[in-house]
């Protein structure tokens, strides 16, 4: 299981003297050695910083939605598709992810009923082609999820038409949210180079950065394949590129104060 599995690295980390500091970062100067980071109460400088700090998925905002997560509700439908064999699912968005992440639970599910807030997508034409050329794939235009149902489980949604405002009960296993995710980078805002959505820009086959020793990997530089083993893949790459700098850019110690005779 992946709580296990994280222990474990955590485990291995330590064996190797990793320091492991829990701890909140708000606010970072990254305009001189050493870098500089502050949490509340805590200031930390460093000689390279490596970056880690993922991406959030955007979730709809309902408290249903909230108490069902990890139990039917998921923004993943590559992590979680597998779970859902045989039944009837609800997916939310009309996005190049969504269409992904709707043709991907077709593998497993009887049904996925995509449900979006307009009346046509915003996908790519051939990933709406695809989609809609899919018999397990059907649209639920002009709609928004109103409340998740269920027990122990989700057992199904409640579904608003925009447009006449009716509301109708959806019977499915699980719903998908698939309306985009935000990088966790607001704090290095102004010091890195960032695309429009926020995500921090590296250099080219490197996690290479704009500033000097700084380096970024996982889902905060990475918006296009935002799996654990391709984070872990550029973590990986994150502490060969910082491991290097290092070497080649050895500490200058300021020297000590000389006192002179008066």
């Amino acid at each position: 299981q992946g709580p296990a599995l994280m222990d474990q690295l955590r485990q291995h980390a330590e064996r190797f003297e990793t320091e492991l500091i829990n701890d909140h970062i708000d606010r970072v100067d990254l305009s001189a050695k050493p870098l500089r980071l502050w949490s509340s109460q805590t200031e930390y400088t460093c000689d390279a910083l490596i970056i880690a700090t993922g991406a959030t998925a955007r979730y709809l905002g309902l408290d249903s939605e909230e108490t069902f997560k990890g139990r039917g509700v998921s923004a993943c439908a590559t992590c979680d598709g597998s779970f859902f064999r045989d039944e009837k699912l609800a997916l939310v968005g009309g996005g190049d992810t969504a269409m992904e992440e709707a043709l991907f639970l077709t593998r497993f599910a009887t049904e996925v009923h995509v449900i979006h807030r307009r009346d046509s997508l915003r996908a790519s034409k051939i990933m709406q082609e695809r989609a809609k050329a899919n018999e397990k794939i059907r649209f639920v235009w002009d709609s928004s999820v109103e409340d998740v149902l269920g027990e122990k489980q989700v057992e199904g949604v409640i579904v608003k038409n925009l447009k006449t405002g009716d509301t109708s009960k959806m019977d499915v296993g699980g719903l998908f949210v698939a309306i985009g995710h935000k990088p966790n980078t607001d704090i290095f805002k102004g010091w890195l180079d960032m695309n429009e959505l926020g995500y921090i820009q590296t250099q080219a086959d490197s996690t290479y950065t704009n500033i000097e020793g700084v380096f970024a990997s996982g889902d905060a530089q990475d918006h296009v394949y935002r799996q654990a083993v391709t984070a872990a893949g550029t973590g990986c790459m994150a502490a060969i590129d910082a491991e290097r700098w290092l070497a080649e850019n050895p500490r200058v110690e300021e020297p000590a104060a000389v006192e002179t005779a008066g």
